[in-house]
């Protein structure tokens, strides 16, 4: 008997009796290891462009918008994964895979695509940087944006590029999740009217180019396509596909969903039948903390709304910078200079512009730039659903009948919003 006990006790590592909670507390750890590229993708969804748009919804829509960002969550989450299983089963980046398998003219379309997209978001992010400092110092919005640029380039010049956007980023959207989810808790929304709203679908009348920028935010195609690249920058293996969608994949892409979701809600408790003097709505949404929080109040937002712009401008620079190079041929690692000069072009268009059109709405016009990247959307969805189908390159992680049923309702929500952008414009 008094041998047995040893011997049970000294069967080296693999012995896992009374281990249980450490083994819970590695998986865990190991979970959480994992998580960082969907954030990356998530904080390029939720930046300035998609707050306006969601203040906008809910100030002069209520709550009958809603359905817009669940559906397009979901949309979201299922070409992100698409974009993901590509990366992890492909030799090289998600464009190398696309020169490989439709032809080189077909990859750089896609690089150049995205390239030109994340254009379009640089404005809006810009814009907001410097409203939403102005909101809180005075001064003028344009010389704000030219400083957060600056601060921008600091930080994505750095050493250890990856993994400090990364962690930025994921400090950046734990604040903003807090501080939203309480601002929803403050305003005290009408709750059924917003579960309603969340599966009724309605477009009101005059809904223009307001619902083209909220699926264009919120069903990013082009940060979907990135997801992949920030996968291989981080250096996930195909084995670790299952426990990177729980702890990453999932949360990242979700969460701005239900974030925009409750600034929605706030809007239309806060602001309801807002819409004449559109450009004052912003403003007077900062001030929805003051009940609880006073002066302070405003400033969390205000600060909350910069922050939300400064990581959409690191994520969307860097894939803007990473898919024209790549497209180019010119590789896709962020330590190459080429690289650099893509990331820099991308900020310095977006400061470019908010200094061209300083004396406009800033509002209106983070709106129309929003609007502006579903143009390239339909050809990049097209390549990811391709990839994604192919067996000679997915193997088990081919796209299964649903997930195509689903593809297939983006590419039509897609188009539908390319038709409402032409309509609106040309009306």
């Amino acid at each position: 008997m008094s041998d047995a006990v040893p011997a049970r006790m000294n069967n080296g590592p693999n012995d896992t009796s009374g281990s249980a909670p450490v083994g819970r507390g590695r998986r865990i750890l190991r979970m959480l290891a994992l998580m960082g590229p969907a954030f990356i993708v998530g904080a390029w969804q939720f930046g300035p462009g998609n707050l306006t748009s969601a203040v906008q919804a809910g100030s002069r829509f209520g709550y009958s918008l809603i359905w817009v960002i669940a559906v397009s969550t979901a949309l979201m989450l299922i070409y992100a994964d698409m974009s993901i299983r590509i990366a992890l089963v492909s030799k090289g980046s998600v464009v190398q895979t696309i020169k490989e398998h439709l032809g080189r003219r077909v990859g750089c379309l896609a690089g150049f695509g995205v390239f030109a997209i994340t254009l379009m978001f640089s404005v809006g992010n810009a814009v907001g940087s410097g409203l939403g400092l102005s909101l809180v110092f005075g001064g003028s919005p344009m010389w704000w944006t030219l400083a957060c640029t600056a601060v921008v380039v600091g930080i994505l010049f750095a050493r250890r590029l990856y993994t400090l956007i990364e962690k930025l980023v994921l400090v950046i959207v734990a604040i903003m999740a807090v501080s939203f989810v309480a601002t929803a808790i403050v305003t005290r929304p009408d709750w059924g009217a917003a579960a309603v709203g969340s599966v009724v679908p309605i477009v009101p009348s005059g809904v223009g180019l307001l619902i083209v920028a909220l699926v264009g935010t919120n069903f990013s195609v082009n940060a979907a396509f990135y997801a992949g690249y920030a996968s291989r920058e981080r250096g996930l293996r195909r084995e670790q596909y299952r426990e990177t969608t729980i702890a990453d994949t999932i949360p990242g892409i979700v969460a701005p969903g239900i974030m925009t979701a409750l600034v929605i809600m706030a809007a239309a408790a806060v602001l309801p039948g807002v819409g004449g003097e559109e450009g004052a709505t912003l403003k007077q949404f900062s001030t929805v903390l003051t009940p609880i929080a006073g002066e302070a109040g405003r400033t969390i937002f205000s600060l909350g709304f910069t922050g939300a712009a400064i990581s959409a401008m690191i994520a969307n620079a860097t894939a803007g910078g990473t898919l024209l190079s790549d497209g180019l041929g010119f590789g896709n690692r962020l330590a190459s200079w080429r690289v650099r000069a893509g990331i820099l072009g991308v900020l310095g268009f977006g400061a470019l512009i908010t200094v061209l059109a300083r004396g406009q709405s800033p509002v209106q016009l983070i709106i129309a730039a929003q609007a502006l990247t579903v143009i390239v959307a339909p050809v990049l969805a097209v390549l990811l659903v391709v990839l994604a189908n192919r067996p000679g390159l997915m193997g088990d992680l081919r796209n299964k009948w649903w997930q195509n049923a689903l593809a297939a309702i983006g590419l039509v929500a897609i188009a539908a919003v390319c038709y409402q952008l032409a309509v609106t414009s040309f009306s």
